[in-house]
């Protein structure tokens, strides 16, 4: 039986923090006290520092097909830099072709992760529309697969988009089954007229990309979306929110009393559309769906998520080379043919306690809260995930608030030729991460192995608490 304590730190979870030792048994954690005995296989001097839950990234796309293209990030490459970050578990999409069964899916991810990811994962299933093959699945999916949470596009139309009808039936087929409906809530009738007029003017530059996604059609997509969780009596999870007038929308459907949970991402909360000014082609490497929106916004999601008006952030982690390979170049004629993502698995951590803990924007607390706890909740890994407790996983990070890291592609370890936060600063990273009790990042140093990721079993989604 294997053994580990961490010693001398504070203990950092949603609920408060406590000077505490973490003693760890075959990767769960069996007592938290203070001053516990020092016999262990491995010992660890946390202090000084926080010990956190591991971070849940609920929003990746890793080996995504998009055209004759793949995301660049695999799940080797891409669990590693989530790692060296202090993200322990992610849940990513498994995305039926089109007329694929929903459980051919499944086992196709599944083959992409298994003997490659190097920290736990599990999916959500894309839903292109809803019928009785549709529904027969969901009931197999979430209850024998484990797989409770399924995404739907109002945008994308002719490849992703659903329609109303789709959307109002996945969202009651799935809500019996424990289910949680998941919208990318943009317009995309709306955005399709506004990219084919800007190119017939010949507007062809990244931000162009921008202009023709308003902050209008997200917040009407996102009303939308409520309305019809509203009228099936459904919860509903509006992905990678990223401005204030969509937020507005959130806040109206809780206030009628809708179950509605709301996530954004690091680039809304600290970019801009000034980096779509950049010189020559260079705002193609911020060419993301939404877009970044003008700065007032940034800190309307900073007080939602104070407020609890926004749930979790995760990344919506989704790179494409620049140059090396060259998959952003297909626009430099037609921003159309940009394609839509950036990285950011790695920094999701550091930045929100740069940006919101040390600015006093957010506290501690609700650092971990929307790194860890508050996905595990609503996605049915709690608590097995998402806190420091007797039971749970042993997946810790050992944080230090004071460390220094400047944020550069020259550096990190995901696997794309550009960061979007080059040469910024930051302070607050991770130290020493555990995954199951294993130590797999130490001072940088990267200590796991390939493929000792574990598929994860999620029970009932869509719960506000625990």
């Amino acid at each position: 039986m294997a053994t580990a304590l961490i010693r001398n730190g504070t203990i950092l979870t949603d609920g408060g923090r406590a000077a505490a030792d973490v003693f760890i048994e075959d990767g769960t954690i069996t007592r938290v006290g203070p001053r516990l005995p020092p016999q262990a296989d491995t010992v660890l001097d946390a202090s000084g520092r926080y010990v956190i839950p591991g971070g849940i990234d609920a929003h990746t796309h890793l080996d995504m097909p998009a055209g004759d293209i793949t995301s660049t990030d695999d799940f080797e490459t891409g669990t590693i830099a989530a790692a060296h970050g202090g993200t322990t578990t992610v849940i990513d999409f498994a995305t039926p072709e089109p007329g694929e069964s929903l459980l051919a899916a499944l086992d196709a991810w599944q083959a992409k992760a298994a003997g490659k990811a190097v920290v736990d994962y599990g999916f959500h299933m894309v839903l292109r529309d809803f019928s009785e093959r549709t529904s027969a699945e969901v009931r197999a999916l979430a209850g024998r697969e484990g797989v409770t949470s399924f995404k739907m596009f109002m945008a994308y139309p002719g490849r992703l988009m659903a329609d109303d009808g789709a959307i109002f039936g996945a969202m009651r087929g799935t809500r019996d089954q424990g289910g949680l409906v998941m919208i990318h809530a943009e317009n995309g009738g709306v955005i399709e007229v506004l990219v084919a007029e800007a190119l017939r003017r010949g507007d062809t530059a990244p931000k162009i990309h921008a202009l023709t996604r308003p902050p209008g059609a997200e917040r009407e997509a996102a009303a939308r979306a409520i309305a019809l969780a509203e009228m099936a009596a459904a919860p509903v999870f509006i992905v990678h929110l990223s401005s204030a007038e969509a937020l507005e929308a959130v806040r109206g459907g809780r206030e009628r009393g809708v179950a509605v949970f709301a996530e954004t991402c690091p680039q809304y909360l600290c970019l801009s559309d000034a980096e779509y000014e950049r010189a020559g082609f260079e705002a193609a490497k911020f060419v993301m769906s939404p877009p970044l929106r003008p700065a007032a916004h940034q800190e309307a999601l900073w007080r939602g998520l104070a407020a609890r008006e926004l749930d979790t952030v995760g990344t919506d982690h989704c790179p494409f080379g620049f140059s090396d390979p060259p998959h952003k170049q297909r626009g430099r004629d037609d921003f159309s043919k940009i394609p839509n993502g950036a990285p950011g698995i790695e920094t999701r951590l550091m930045l929100l306690w740069d940006e919101g803990v040390r600015t006093g924007r957010i506290t501690p607390e609700r650092f971990v809260e929307i790194t860890a706890a508050a996905p595990a909740k609503i996605f049915g890994l709690w608590p097995r995930k998402g806190t420091i407790a007797e039971g749970s996983d042993a997946d810790i990070v050992l944080w230090d608030p004071d460390r220094r890291v400047t944020l550069s592609a020259t550096a990190h370890h995901m696997r794309v030729d550009y960061s979007l936060y080059e040469g910024r600063t930051i302070t607050g990273a991770p130290e020493t991460v555990l995954s199951r009790g294993e130590v797999i990042v130490d001072r940088g140093a990267f200590l796991g192995h390939t493929g000792r990721g574990r598929f994860l079993k999620r029970s009932a989604a869509g719960a506000a608490s625990a």
